[in-house]
């Protein structure tokens, strides 16, 4: 029996565009009130990511942090809990992504990268943990957000793959150490959504060299978001949403 979302609260990391608004949007469509947090966002596009998420008929309510500080991440949680009463799931899909190669990153390179994408969704992890651990039953869903960085080395962003890998190892620590109230997942996306610095002619070249001949979307990625927060039994997970990419 697949669990049920509605009333209850989903804290999604760098929720206002992007991916981590798809998933803001289809944890609101299936009930779930929204903990938006952003980091450097533009007002305006915080106002139109709540107002989407609102429209939905749940409520959202805009938190923001920024993630590179490691001394930000209690009060958000302490934040989130005092705005909504409780925290059912936390979606760590904020992210660092810049291109640096081995042997030219710099220290303040590599840290930023790190903060964001692996220390800043561990000390996320242990406050939310905290947190649903009060309920009464005690209980959580936490998903992290990867990419193909996890998997294999990704030369033109060392940093970031390597950020990537160590997601994917905190989320199997996760998912030993916080059960059996709390289960940890993870979603590795492939080809979901055009950078835009990326012409349309290179990216639909790569989407057609993927097995599924075509790039997918941030829906898709959504979609298994909240696949892995509803299957009560799935803890350790590890979905590649890439078309197969991964395979070839």
């Amino acid at each position: 029996m697949t669990l049920e979302l509605t009333h209850k609260v989903a804290l999604v990391t760098g929720a206002a565009h992007r991916v981590g608004l798809a998933i803001a949007l289809e944890l609101a469509r299936a009930g779930m009130h929204i903990a938006l947090h952003y980091g450097a966002s533009p007002p305006d596009q915080v106002e139109a990511a709540q107002a989407q998420i609102a429209a939905l008929g749940v409520r959202a309510i805009p938190f923001q942090a920024d993630l590179r500080d490691a001394n930000a991440i209690p009060p958000l949680i302490e934040a989130v809990g005092a705005g909504f009463g409780r925290l059912d799931v936390l979606v760590n899909s904020a992210s660092n992504f810049q291109r640096t190669r081995l042997g030219e990153i710099s220290l303040d390179d590599w840290n930023t990268t790190l903060a964001i994408n692996l220390t800043a969704p561990m000390l996320l992890t242990q406050a939310a943990a905290a947190l649903m651990l009060k309920h009464d039953p005690p209980g959580g869903v936490i998903v992290n957000i990867g990419d193909k960085g996890a998997l294999a080395p990704w030369v033109d962003f060392a940093a970031h793959g390597v950020s990537k890998a160590g997601l994917l190892a905190l989320t199997k620590l996760s998912a030993v150490s916080l059960a059996p109230h709390i289960r940890t997942n993870m979603v590795i996306p492939g080809l979901v959504l055009k950078p835009d610095a990326t012409p349309d002619e290179r990216w639909h070249k790569l989407g057609a060299a993927t097995p599924m001949a075509r790039p997918g979307s941030a829906e898709d990625v959504a979609r298994a978001v909240v696949y892995l927060v509803r299957e009560p039994y799935l803890n350790g997970a590890v979905i590649n949403v890439d078309g197969g990419e991964h395979l070839t």
